[in-house]
């Protein structure tokens, strides 16, 4: 097991990585001095798996667990969810010491995590991430929320999980679609920060798409310590924790003006960030050849990199990223890529620019790679 901390003073917190974890929960969690009562929130697919062994491991401890269980899939992560967890939470009497269990996805940590944030003015929570992307992504960092219809995660807050605890055993069952989603987040840490990490996916996408356990551990491993020093040195995305969301202001987009459900979050920022690379290749410096290799990057994962836009869908993506959330008086500004393992973020993009961008992805591969 490899051990990652969040250092965030009084708010620090460890994110446990390695096999057959889930056993350890209710003894992890009584270490923290949590009360009693607890509620698991989770999706129809993930607590029909794991539901009963997290129960067992909690009672096991002497906690008191409740279990709420929504539907699968993004549009779960709404508004109208949240007001149906409020209601079981008060009419099973969840107090200001009880805590809530995330286990499940990006969907669920997101979801579970807001609840947690704003019931009774926040209580402590535990994300017990499942999918490669919520392990090595959206589990940490304290960033929390829910969709509207104009757009993603415009509804949010931070709010740091106590724990967080990786089960590697989780991935086993995960479709490989889901599995192919998740490398997108891992390859983006070795764009933003790791070129060795970058090289290393280079180098066993095989093996990683064969599930190797050792390898797993390995880059989901640098993969959250990249993103706990990040988060650590800025924890509400004021500065530097704008480069997490590179790829991420084109492929929000996609999934808002797809109704969020044909794209996984990973298929979408993976489009998001072979289009990211192409601004970075016109406005930022990163040649051409580490364009290319980007691309090629996503190919090996299996992910899709091409995608046809006509005039009529790259207008609307344009109009979607002007509800980002990163979005400063009126102007877009995007994370880009000087070369691999170093990026700038707020920079400025001429609308000429990000709709070339948007047409080269509907291209075998672009004019000068």
């Amino acid at each position: 097991m490899r051990v990652v901390q969040v250092a965030l003073g009084e708010r620090s917190y460890s994110i446990f990585i390695g096999r057959l974890l889930i056993a350890r929960l209710g003894s992890e969690c009584k270490r923290l001095h949590l009360g009693q009562r607890c509620a698991i929130i989770s999706d129809a697919n993930v607590a029909s798996i794991y539901g009963g062994s997290v129960e067992e491991s909690l009672h096991a401890a002497g906690f008191q667990p409740i279990r709420i269980v929504t539907r699968a899939g993004e549009r779960a992560k709404s508004l109208d969810t949240v007001q149906r967890c409020y209601d079981q939470l008060a009419k099973h009497r969840l107090e200001r010491n009880s805590f809530i269990i995330a286990l499940g996805g990006g969907v669920i940590g997101d979801l579970a995590g807001f609840v947690a944030a704003t019931y009774l003015r926040g209580i402590p929570f535990v994300q017990v991430p499942t999918t490669l992307l919520a392990q090595v992504d959206s589990s940490v960092g304290g960033k929390v929320g829910v969709n509207l219809a104009a757009g993603k995660n415009l509804v949010g807050a931070f709010h740091q999980p106590r724990l967080v605890l990786c089960d590697l055993e989780t991935l086993r069952s995960l479709p490989a679609r889901e599995f192919r989603s998740g490398l997108a987040e891992v390859i983006k840490y070795g764009i933003i920060a790791d070129e060795a990490l970058f090289q290393k996916l280079e180098h066993q996408m095989p093996e990683i798409l064969r599930r190797s356990p050792r390898i797993l551990e390995e880059i989901i491993s640098r993969s959250c310590e990249i993103k706990a020093e990040v988060v650590s040195e800025d924890e509400t995305e004021s500065g530097r924790r704008a480069i997490l969301n590179f790829g991420h202001t084109v492929g929000h987009a996609l999934e808002a003006t797809t109704g969020y459900g044909k794209f996984l979050h990973g298929e979408a920022i993976a489009l998001g960030q072979i289009a990211a690379a192409e601004l970075s290749r016109r406005r930022t410096g990163l040649s051409s050849d580490e364009a290319a290799r980007i691309r090629r990057l996503f190919e090996q994962a299996e992910l899709a990199v091409i995608r046809k836009f006509s005039p009529a869908e790259r207008k609307r993506l344009a109009s979607a990223m002007q509800l980002d959330k990163k979005v400063s008086g009126g102007e877009i500004k995007f994370v880009l890529a000087r070369r691999l393992g170093e990026v700038v973020w707020g920079q400025k993009v001429p609308p000429s620019d990000l709709d070339e961008s948007l047409k080269s992805l509907g291209r075998e591969r672009s004019a000068e790679s």
